[in-house]
């Protein structure tokens, strides 16, 4: 098992880190057994936002009694110092605790530094001389943000999406950050569920020894593997290299990631499954996305009021209005037997 060390934080955990987005769909009760079965199984590291509904909750329930054992990272979407503290209070007190190990400002459109006007890094640093949090980092899909969050030296660590799809520019964040000594938390290490084979995911991780993925988890099953793997850790082999080539060909060009930041959107329209419809249907159980109720999702798209909003909030920069609609084309032709899937 390897352990990995986040730059000059000075955290040190084994290789794999629980990501709790996913346990917000579940009852506490799953929640909770899924987190300590996580740590008994050698995980260490756990991330969270105040974002995700009570997943902070969840998280406090399991590790109350034995926090000093684990590192929990969480995020803050404030965009004023006010909603910063009150956020902050909000989390120390879902999370059963008086302190967080790593606060990030959450899907930052902007690199926060000192004087910028705005307030919010200096309340970072207030809440880290109050004791509150330990350590101060970001989270960023927008590469230009990444990038000027590595090189203002103000960030300890950086969070960003980092799978065996990531383009070159994406990978050189992370060779970026570790000449930062900045530690790298690898998010979406699935692709946001495009990727579905977990041995090649965790084989890639392994390339990099400055990196923490964090795999969000919400089925017992799911965790299994990725605790199978603390034992035996899959490594890179002409055989995974020739199937992850063969993946980033099929994913080669614009797709949707699934991350949601472009909703919610004024026609009702689910984007974040409907504008990566097509690969879904082609890389999941097919049948699970042909439901009634997913037919009813797909044709919302015939509403779309082509207003620009959710090209405006995607943090990839996709047009997405043409994405929805030659995903519903494929759908159509999906339903009506003239594509096989």
């Amino acid at each position: 098992m390897r352990e990995i060390t986040l730059g000059s934080t000075g955290i040190t955990v084994p290789q794999n880190g629980f990501g709790a987005l996913p346990v917000q769909r579940v009852n506490e009760e799953t929640a909770v057994k899924l987190l300590r079965k996580a740590y008994k199984g050698g995980m260490r590291f756990f991330d969270t936002a105040r974002a995700y509904s009570d997943s902070e909750e969840k998280v406090g329930a399991a590790f109350e009694g034995i926090r000093e054992n684990i590192y929990i990272a969480t995020k803050t979407a404030a965009k004023t110092p006010e909603e910063f503290w009150k956020q902050l209070e909000i989390s120390l007190k879902n999370l059963r605790t008086d302190y967080i190990d790593i606060y990030q400002f959450h899907c930052a459109d902007q690199c926060y530094v000192p004087g910028d006007g705005t307030g919010m890094y200096e309340a970072m640093l207030e809440a880290k001389k109050q004791g509150k949090i330990r350590h101060i980092g970001i989270t960023a899909h927008k590469i230009g943000v990444a990038r000027e969050s590595i090189g203002c030296g103000y960030y300890e660590t950086l969070q960003f999406p980092f799978s065996y799809i990531s383009t070159p520019q994406e990978i050189e964040l992370v060779k970026e950050c570790k000449e930062h000594n900045m530690g790298f938390i690898a998010m979406k290490g699935l692709a946001g569920g495009l990727i579905n084979q977990s041995k090649p995911a965790m084989a890639f991780m392994t390339q990099f020894d400055n990196v923490i993925p964090i795999w969000g988890i919400q089925r017992e099953k799911e965790l299994d593997e990725w605790l199978s793997f603390m034992d035996e850790t899959p490594r890179m082999d002409d055989e995974i290299t020739a199937y992850i080539e063969k993946e980033k060909q099929e994913l080669v060009g614009d797709f949707c990631r699934g991350c949601g930041y472009c909703m919610p959107c004024p026609a009702g329209i689910m984007i974040n499954q409907c504008a990566r419809m097509s690969l879904m249907l082609r890389r999941a159980p097919s049948k699970e996305w042909l439901t009634p109720q997913m037919q009813e999702e797909m044709k919302k798209i015939e509403n779309c009021k082509h207003c620009g909003a959710c090209i405006k909030k995607c943090p990839y920069e996709l047009d997405t209005p043409a994405l929805l609609e030659k995903n519903y084309d494929d759908y159509k032709k999906v339903l009506a037997g003239e594509v096989e899937v």
